[in-house]
C-alpha cells in the first residue's frame, strides 16, 4: 500500500496553538500521530512525507525508529533543521525536494510547496503540503479550484498518512467546505 502525509511537524510545540490541532500538547500529538502512524502503515507499506516532518524536535531519530513503512521524504522548508541530526540513509529510502511517480494507477508529482503548474499538469496529480489548513492566502482560490491538486498535510487528513483514495476525497471535502 502506498500512504502520503506532510506536516507533522513532530516536536513542534506551537503548531499545536498555531493550527488549533486537537492536542493538549506536542507530546501528546507526537503519540497520537505515530500511534495512528502504525495502525495504518505495515512495514512493506510506502508513506510519502510531502515536507516538514520534524520541527524544533530534540531527538527525530527517537521517532524516525517507532515509525513502521518504507519512508521517502520530500524535504520541506523546515526539515533542514534536523535532517543533519540523524543517517538519513538508515530511515529513508530516498530524500527528494520533488518527485515525479505514478502509484500504478494515477501520475503523480509531489513536491512540499502547492504548484500551479508542472509536468503533464492536466493529466497529473500535485500533491503537496506546507500550507496546512490555511485558506486565507491569496493562493487559495486558485488551489481550490484545482481537482488535481491535493493537500496531504496532516491538518487536512485526520492526522495520519492516507492512501490516495482517501486523500483525493478528504480534499474534495475539504475544498467544498472553504
Amino acid at each position: 500500500m502506498i500512504y502520503f502525509t506532510a506536516d507533522t511537524h513532530f516536536g513542534h510545540a506551537n503548531v499545536v496553538k498555531m493550527c488549533e490541532r486537537p492536542f493538549p500538547d506536542v507530546e501528546a500529538m507526537n503519540e497520537a500521530m505515530i500511534a495512528t502512524w502504525n495502525d495504518r502503515v505495515g512495514g512493506n507499506d510506502t508513506v510519502y512525507i510531502v515536507g516538514d516532518m520534524f520541527f524544533r524536535c530534540e531527538d527525530p531519530e527517537s521517532i524516525l525508529k517507532r515509525l513502521k513503512g518504507k519512508k521517502r521524504l520530500i524535504a520541506g522548508n523546515h526539515d533542514g533543521s534536523w535532517m543533519g541530526k540523524v543517517e538519513l540513509s538508515r530511515y529513508f529510502i530516498s530524500v527528494d525536494l520533488y518527485l515525479e511517480i505514478s502509484d500504478g494507477a494515477h501520475a503523480l508529482t509531489l513536491c512540499h510547496y502547492p504548484l500551479l503548474t508542472w509536468k503533464h499538469a492536466k493529466k497529473s496529480y500535485m500533491v503537496h503540503g506546507h500550507i496546512h489548513a490555511n485558506t486565507d492566502a491569496d493562493f487559495w482560490p486558485l488551489l481550490r479550484v484545482r481537482d488535481n491538486v491535493l493537500n496531504a498535510g496532516v491538518d487536512v487528513n485526520g492526522y495520519m498518512p492516507i492512501t490516495f483514495d482517501e486523500l483525493l476525497e478528504n480534499n474534495r471535502r475539504f475544498k467544498e467546505n472553504n
